[in-house]
Formats: C-alpha cells, structure tokens, sequence
C-alpha cells in the first residue's frame, strides 16, 4: 500500500512583538499547534514564536530544520522526508511570509517536484501590506528586494524603477537592511523627481507603526524614526491605473 504524503504548510509569522491574536487567524494556529515538523529560517526565534500562539507540545519534543544562507542544499531534501512518510511540516519565514524575500522557496520547488501538496496559510505580509496602506497602483505592481548599496548603482536603479512606473503605471517595491534605512530615503529624495510618490511603511502591525505617502516634494523635511526598523519603500510615478 502506498504511504500517504503529508503537507508542507506556509505559516506567516509574526513582523515583531504583536500580540499574536492581532494579526494572526485561529486557522494558522490551529493548524501549526497540530504539527510536529518545522523548517525555519533561525531556531531560536521559531521556538519564541510557538511559545507565543500557546503550542501545546513541548517545543523540546519537535523537530527542527534549519534552511537559511548557510544551509547545505544537498541536504535538502531530507527536509522533507517526514512529509513523504506521512507527517505534515511547517515551513516558516525568520519574521512574515515565507518565500517572499526569503529562502523558503527552494524548499517549496522541491516539494512541488516530489509531489507534495503545498498549502499556503494566511498572516502578515508586510510588502502587500505597504501596498495596501499606499494607495498606489494594486493592479501593477513589482517587488525587487534590495536595490545596490554602491551609491552610484543605486541612483541608477532608483531612476529606472521611477521611469519605469512613469511609463506603465507599475507601483515599485522595495526594501533595505534596517541601518541603511535613512540612507535609502535621502537617495530617494536625491535622485527621484518631485512629483514622484513615495511611501515608507515602517514597523508594520507593530504599537509604532509609521505609514506614510506623498509626492517626494512634500517628503524634503520628513524623517521618519526608521533606523534600524523594518520599513517598505515604494515609489510611484504613473497618472494611470488599470481598472478592475
């Protein structure tokens, strides 16, 4: 008889220390107290948050893997062999969504390769989330990760994504390792047009979260607190917007 394969779940984490009853559906915890098998991006802070959504189990009886920049990809497919005999796994991101910005995917494109029903579960997402709060263009969007840090690529780059929202409308996503925050707005202030739209989204369901857009050339005395913060920068130089 042949064994029944498990399911790898995509569980959304929390973005810091929110109650996780704020953020996080009953379904997600539901399903992640159910599970015996993690893969995760850090141990310790993946063992914090099951402390915190109550998990029943004691965390010292689960089991652990860990899939980050030092992980061995040979290796990675024994990640999944509890989900081949039979048991389901948890695939979770360091802090939001995993597989966004984030290594889960090897995992996911393996999985779907063995056959393995991928589930994905809801929570926070702090890129759609920015682009929710922006009010730029839902229906064309792009998400580049980090732009250069060389300051010379970086205008480059900045002033490609504003041409190219100029020219199709796309609202462009983008975020930077928290110390280089401010670094990054005084590029954008530098090297953007004025009547290009900016919104940084910092701290997303945190007690201090800052949302804020306008045209850059409202943004010249505007300083958010933002260093070392997780913050969304998204940029906007389009007059048009698809209809729904």
């Amino acid at each position: 008889m042949q064994q029944t394969k498990g399911i790898l779940y995509l569980i959304p984490t929390l973005l810091g220390d929110t109650p996780p009853a704020l953020v996080l559906p009953a379904g997600l915890i539901n399903t992640v107290r159910t599970l015996d098998y993690f893969v995760v991006e850090q141990l310790r802070t993946s063992r914090r948050f099951l402390s915190r959504i109550g998990m029943e189990k004691p965390i010292d009886s689960l089991v652990f893997f860990e899939l980050n920049k030092h992980s061995n990809q040979n290796e990675l497919r024994r990640y999944l062999e509890p989900v081949l005999s039979g048991h389901s796994v948890g695939l979770m991101s360091e802090a939001g969504t995993p597989c966004v910005a984030d290594p889960g995917s090897l995992i996911v494109e393996m999985a779907h390769e063995l056959g393995i029903r991928v589930v994905p579960l809801s929570g926070p997402n702090a890129i759609l989330m920015a682009l929710m709060a922006s009010g730029f263009n839902g229906q064309k969007f792009m998400f580049h990760g980090y732009l250069p840090i060389n300051g010379g690529e970086r205008a480059i780059a900045l002033k490609a994504l504003e041409l190219q929202s100029a020219e199709t409308g796309q609202t462009q996503i983008f975020i930077e390792t928290p110390y280089r925050n401010l670094q990054m707005l005084e590029a954008i202030k530098s090297h953007c047009r004025p009547g290009t739209s900016l919104c940084v989204a910092v701290n997303i369901s945190l007690p201090d979260e800052y949302i804020h857009a306008a045209p850059l050339s409202a943004w010249k005395s505007l300083v958010p607190d933002m260093h070392k913060k997780p913050a969304v920068f998204l940029i906007w130089s389009g007059n048009h917007r698809n209809s729904t």
